[in-house]
């Protein structure tokens, strides 16, 4: 598999501090690093063509950001991202400081459903029927790289459970068995603690729970994916050791993130349309970069002669004499932009914008509990609406994360002035 050290990387740091992360690109092809889901300097997001040149192998390049926000992230590659996230290439970053009142455990529990044979090669990552339809899924889920894992935690203890769903295709009905959970933010961002009953998540999209642990020692909490024709275990958490001493149980909120908050009123609207392409374009023999370097097509950001979807009429790469497309929208700086996002497609579309945080606010297939997100589900035949602050300059991509529709073509960017 691939990786960014032994095993899974999690880096924790605490709010404030810097983040310098050198990438030094060992594979056979280049890549680079998106921050999922901080708001950063464009420069520092890790786009390919459109951020900042590829790393190509053999060479580094070094991320420097101060991370605005506490909360719960990843990071993955924006290059052949099927290839290389589909063969293991993702890390977590827990950003520290949002607690009002101490944990007594707090897990990382990173979800992934890996493409593997029975003699434990790869197989196919990706395939037409596939990429046209919901995806390819895998065979294999684990937990933090293990099947069904059992998360040892103190008996009566409180618990934070970070979980994070990074696979590229499978949707989960998020749940917990053997007490009562609350969730306590939604992709990083604290959310006034609410009783989980089940949370739909797509891919890219991180739900933090918090829950008291059984008093006895030996008892297990089961993590569950609702999900499925038959439920799915996911992990297990076993309480050990002499029941601490805690008053009845009552989850405390996260502290209120930094956030700008969306005003409806006087926003700039803007309509994002998801379909199934109508034209599949061929592509150009070459890439010319800005600085002149034309590179084979092959060495492009996610291309393919597949093209299966689009924004907005728009597929990516829909480039026209090897350059980048014209932007989905421009939004001047400071604007509220209220976003209404049509899924006119049979499947489910995760949709994540860079560089900043959006409020999910109404939809006319669902009631809708108003959240901060980076990454938000959209069903068939939904609209639903988003509104954010566009302070952020720069050139984001906006994409589905199922990430054989965003290769082959629901992907495209807004640019901020």
């Amino acid at each position: 598999m691939l990786g960014y050290g032994d095993g899974l990387t999690v880096i924790r740091m605490k709010h404030g501090q810097w983040l310098r992360a050198r990438l030094h690109n060992a594979l056979a092809e280049h890549t680079t690093v998106h921050w999922h889901g901080i708001r950063l300097p464009n420069g520092m997001d890790g786009v390919p063509y459109l951020t900042q040149d590829p790393v190509l192998p053999g060479q580094d390049f070094t991320y420097e950001f101060r991370p605005p926000n506490p909360g719960t992230f990843f990071f993955h590659p924006h290059c052949d991202t099927i290839t290389q996230l589909g063969e293991g290439l993702a890390g977590v970053l827990v950003i520290e400081g949002d607690e009002t009142k101490p944990f007594d455990a707090d897990l990382v529990c990173l979800y992934r459903d890996w493409r593997v044979q029975d003699d434990g090669s790869f197989g196919a990552l990706t395939t037409d029927k596939g990429a046209g339809t919901a995806g390819t899924f895998g065979s294999f889920q684990t937990v933090n790289d293990m099947h069904q894992p059992v998360f040892k935690v103190p008996a009566n203890g409180d618990i934070r459970v970070r979980f994070l769903n990074v696979d590229m295709t499978r949707l989960i009905d998020l749940g917990l068995e053997g007490t009562p959970a609350w969730m306590i933010a939604t992709d990083g961002n604290a959310l006034a603690p609410t009783p989980l009953d089940t949370w739909r998540m797509g891919p890219a999209m991180r739900l933090d729970l918090a829950f008291r642990a059984p008093a006895k020692p030996g008892e297990r909490v089961r993590l569950m994916n609702y999900y499925a024709a038959d439920p799915i275990l996911l992990a297990e958490f076993e309480t050990e050791g002499a029941p601490l001493d805690r008053p009845a149980f009552a989850p405390a909120p996260l502290q209120v993130p930094d956030l700008p908050e969306p005003k409806p009123g006087g926003a700039v609207t803007f309509t994002l349309r998801l379909s199934a392409a109508s034209v599949a374009s061929p592509l150009p023999t070459d890439l010319k970069l800005p600085d002149g370097t034309v590179l084979p097509a092959a060495d492009g950001l996610c291309l393919t002669q597949r093209t299966f979807w689009a924004m907005n009429g728009q597929t990516w790469p829909s480039m026209e004499e090897g350059h980048l497309p014209a932007p989905l929208a421009e939004f001047p700086k400071g604007a509220t932009i209220v976003m209404e996002i049509i899924n006119g497609t049979p499947h489910p579309h995760p949709i994540h914008l860079h560089g900043h945080t959006f409020k999910v606010l109404q939809s006319n297939k669902r009631k809708v509990l108003p959240h901060f997100a980076d990454t938000t589900l959209v069903v068939p035949n939904e609209r639903l609406k988003v509104g954010f602050v566009a302070d952020n300059p720069g050139a984001w991509m906006l994409h589905c994360h199922i990430i054989e529709h965003q290769e082959t073509g629901m992907m495209g960017y807004v640019r901020v002035a």
